[in-house]
């Protein structure tokens, strides 16, 4: 989980901003919670409390990111190295506002029928976060540098290394005030019979955030 980022367009933390009670860094948490991980890692700023209360209830390892300053990437190679051992790493940002549980299971689920792959949201012809990293890519990911995440990375793979995948629930971020706002507004708790309302900005980067 992605949460280290200094959300200069929002003007605080966005892992702690509350939509209806809810802090997002605590709605990612909890739809990551059930996919059977050996592992549920948070990426946070160095000396930050604050966000631990948003795991109540979880078993979540803490990782502090004391290079954030220098950009998204130094976030993915903290997490990267936080579970080098692992086969693969699901990367997830934190401010996924409407993000769902069975999305990021299918995403589980084409990287265990092709686990050499790296496993990506679809967005038009390009890929965005969450995506799942293999192994045998680490290396790679940990060369990456700035704040573009590992777009360049995805892009350079050949089709038959990567596999992308609609994600509904994760098309919704949240970057600013007026973002925070909107998502306030339209939220519905969960059971109501509503459509869904989506922010109609260009995605503000490939991957990821």
């Amino acid at each position: 989980m992605l949460a280290a980022g200094f959300s200069t367009r929002l003007g605080r933390p966005k892992a702690l901003a509350r939509v209806h009670g809810a802090g997002l860094l605590a709605r990612a948490l909890k739809a990551a919670q059930t996919l059977d991980a050996a592992a549920l890692i948070a990426v946070i700023p160095p000396n930050a409390a604050q966000y631990r209360p948003m795991a109540r209830g979880m078993k979540v390892r803490w990782a502090a990111n004391p290079q954030r300053a220098q950009g998204l990437s130094s976030s993915v190679r903290r997490g990267i190295l936080a579970a080098r051992y692992a086969p693969a790493i699901l990367l997830i940002p934190a401010d996924l506002v409407n993000l769902k549980h069975r999305d990021l299971a299918r995403l589980v689920r084409r990287w265990q029928s092709a686990p050499r792959r790296l496993i990506a949201r679809r967005v038009g012809r390009g890929a965005a976060i969450p995506v799942i990293l293999p192994r045998w890519l680490f290396p790679r990911a940990l060369e990456v540098v700035g704040d573009i995440g590992l777009r360049e990375l995805i892009e350079q793979l050949r089709p038959d290394q990567r596999v992308l995948v609609e994600l509904p629930s994760a098309e919704q971020d949240v970057d600013t005030p007026q973002a925070l706002d909107e998502v306030r507004r339209g939220f519905r708790p969960r059971g109501t019979n509503v459509g869904s309302r989506e922010r109609r900005a260009p995605p503000r980067r490939s991957y990821p955030s």
